[in-house]
């Protein structure tokens, strides 16, 4: 895309800003924030949340590795004080505080370990995955996320609607940006 695509922008802040700020006005205790391909121009050009006590900004140099190593980064920084991680994309333009909340509620009334939306009839992200996973999550390699976990125990699964019409499109290519960028606010 010709720029790291957290940096987009995204309306009047960036994708990346767009995505962070309403994380940071959410429930959740803890953001942690992965950085890893250009990372120091990203940390840079943020805006959102970098005083607040509830960010924390990590780099995983191990990026080139694929996701897997993002996720354990970010595993890492949470592990030993949480009891459940949330793993939220940071090119989901169209993600919201509430919706974030609605998920965090639900999964937490099920008691189940696992947790993500249904949109459209289909596990989307993001998705919260409790300490009984935790090991599994130091077994990714590559890029290689989470969604076998959520294949191989679909007992364990809490699926909450976000309600209302969300859209959980990500932004993974030009032609997706592009599409975005004409979606009206």
């Amino acid at each position: 895309m010709g720029t790291p695509k957290q940096l987009l922008p995204a309306g009047d802040t960036l994708l990346l800003d767009r995505v962070l700020a309403q994380a940071l006005h959410s429930n959740l205790d803890l953001v942690v924030l992965v950085l890893g391909f250009r990372a120091d121009e990203i940390r840079t050009r943020i805006r959102s949340g970098k005083h607040q006590s509830n960010l924390k900004i990590v780099e995983n140099t191990d990026h080139p590795l694929g996701i897997s190593s993002s996720i354990m980064t970010g595993l890492s920084h949470v592990e030993n004080n949480y009891d459940h991680v949330m793993i939220l994309l940071g090119d989901m333009p169209y993600i919201t505080s509430g919706i974030i909340n609605r998920l965090l509620s639900g999964y937490l009334d099920s008691g189940l370990p696992l947790g993500a939306l249904k949109v459209r009839g289909k596990r989307s992200h993001p998705v919260i995955i409790g300490r009984p996973f935790f090991p599994a999550l130091h077994r990714l390699t590559g890029d290689q996320g989470a969604r076998d976990l959520f294949i191989n125990h679909p007992k364990q699964v809490c699926l909450v609607e976000p309600g209302g019409d969300y859209n959980d499109a990500d932004i993974d290519t030009y032609e997706d940006y592009l599409k975005f960028k004409k979606t009206p606010e």
